[in-house]
């Protein structure tokens, strides 16, 4: 016996899915123009009710937000996907005058922060405000499938976060979890907006097919300048110290000294990068001995023996200059994955074999 609206909870909206559903059409009225999922439109009945034959999981609309905060939209104007993020500005004051600052510098090589496409401003809301943004994926979805991959990855966010320290900008919460990337060029037939299903076709149960980053470079962003700071020259200069907030990576050497409830952020976002790499590189696949010695200078326990981002970005590109263009072509294999698995390797060899004789290079370079 199929169940009744009531006693099915997935077919109740929570707080946050409630809030999309009740702004849908003042967001379809925008000059853009943005349409969410059939689940957040007024009116919505579950497609498995239409049809019982329908298994609830497989359907998408089904699937609640991974963080109620942030939805995918569809921008009318154009028909681009996008992402919108409601913003508490009691809660985070600064974070869009950050993500809008750095907008507004413009899209270019350096400049690795989310570039805000518009901001609006809920009716009858003054404390919220909602960011639209470009759809991003995690940045490591896909798998990397080179070395040469990864190593425009460690360049793109040093060079990323040397523009923002080189204007007075701390991330503070620089952790894997909020650097994203650009993934549409990756996938030519698309791929899912819902973030945690974007392994998915957009318009059916099935896995998307997508090229690699060797063929298809692409570039990487930072997001959620939520506890993000913008300080002057003069605060810089002097010996900055800021209460202490924990962001996704709790693990900064001077977060854990008992008493200690200030730090200079900048040393400490200098720590997330070198921890990510340590935990999503050096620990869990093979091949990036080469990043330990720098890796080892950032995590240090005193901040103020890090290495601050332009020494970091000046001994990676001494790191990168070293490395052959066999180096770079060699297959990313995990420290617990048998590295001889005949379909990756095959696959492996097809694509290095076409990029040599396509004169495709060893390292990707990122678009504008």
């Amino acid at each position: 016996m199929p169940l009744l609206p009531g006693d099915d909870p997935l077919a109740r909206l929570n707080v946050g899915e409630e809030y999309w559903r009740n702004l849908h059409e003042w967001l379809k009225t925008r000059d853009s123009g943005y349409d969410l999922r059939p689940r957040f439109r007024p009116g919505w009945v579950p497609s498995w009710h239409k049809d019982p034959r329908k298994l609830s999981m497989l359907c998408e609309d089904a699937w609640r937000p991974f963080n109620s905060t942030v939805i995918d939209a569809v921008r009318l104007s154009d028909k681009a996907k996008v992402e919108l993020k409601r913003i508490d500005t009691t809660v985070h004051p600064n974070e869009v005058e950050i993500a809008t600052y750095f907008t507004y510098l413009g899209r270019t090589r350096k400049n690795h922060s989310v570039p805000i496409l518009e901001v609006l401003h809920p009716p009858d809301d003054p404390n919220t405000t909602i960011l639209v943004m470009p759809l991003l994926r995690r940045y490591d979805s896909p798998r990397f499938d080179t070395i040469g991959e990864a190593v425009d990855f460690f360049r793109q966010i040093f060079e990323g976060l040397q523009f923002m320290h080189n204007r007075n900008v701390a991330h503070r919460d620089c952790n894997s979890n909020n650097i994203m990337m650009d993934g549409q060029r990756l996938y030519p037939r698309g791929f899912h907006p819902d973030i945690t299903h974007q392994d998915l076709m957009p318009d059916r149960y099935a896995k998307a097919g997508h090229r690699t980053r060797t063929r298809v470079p692409v570039k990487y962003y930072f997001i959620d300048f939520g506890i993000s700071r913008r300080y002057s020259a003069n605060e810089r200069s002097g010996n900055l110290m800021e209460p202490i907030i924990n962001g996704g990576d709790k693990s900064p050497p001077e977060h854990l000294q008992p008493g200690r409830v200030a730090a200079d952020p900048f040393p400490t976002d200098i720590y997330y990068l070198g921890n990510l790499i340590r935990t999503d590189f050096l620990h869990v696949r093979g091949g990036f001995d080469f990043m330990e010695p720098l890796v080892k200078e950032m995590v240090r326990d005193d901040p103020t023996k890090r290495p601050t981002i332009d020494e970091v970005v000046d001994r990676f590109e001494v790191i990168r200059k070293n490395l052959t263009s066999g180096k770079l072509r060699s297959r990313v294999v995990g420290k617990n994955e048998f590295p001889y698995l005949p379909h990756r390797v095959v696959a492996h060899g097809f694509c290095r074999l076409r990029s040599i004789l396509l004169r495709i290079p060893a390292l990707p370079e990122a678009p504008e």
